[in-house]
């Protein structure tokens, strides 16, 4: 089966609880998924709404609300937002099997960490400088 380019780039809403600490979910989400490979665009179009562009040969919906999810964001889980997720779920695995993509999306995941590993300020980096760090 043979499949156009313009039906392998999905363009989605992702849709944030409204009740979280983080008043402006959509944009601090954007910031992380910026660099993932696969994601062509990310636009907030509101405090709690996302616009995404991705390559589903590379990444599914569900891979990157997965993602989303383990990063401590809190999606809408209103009837519409559940069913609308479901039917997007199916259909994006149902085209990934007819295109005969197998691979799951745990790189996804393990950059979106990266990507936040490399910005947060944490103590877990060495101050000193490379050629120092061969002498013990």
């Amino acid at each position: 089966m043979r499949a156009d380019t313009e039906e392998l780039y999905k363009r989605r809403i992702i849709q944030f609880c409204r009740f979280h600490p983080d008043p402006d979910q959509a944009s601090s989400a954007a910031l992380w998924l910026q660099s993932i490979a696969g994601i062509q665009t990310v636009q907030p179009l509101s405090p709690h709404a996302l616009a995404v562009v991705y390559d589903l040969r590379q990444l599914t919906l569900q891979c990157v609300e997965c993602a989303l999810r383990e990063l401590g964001y809190h999606l809408d889980n209103s009837l519409l937002c559940k069913l609308k997720r479901a039917l997007f779920y199916y259909t994006e695995e149902t085209q990934r099997e007819n295109l005969a993509i197998t691979e799951e999306c745990d790189t996804t995941r393990r950059e979106v960490f990266v990507n936040r590993y490399q910005h947060v300020a944490h103590g877990c980096r060495d101050p000193q400088p490379e050629y120092w760090r061969e002498y013990q």
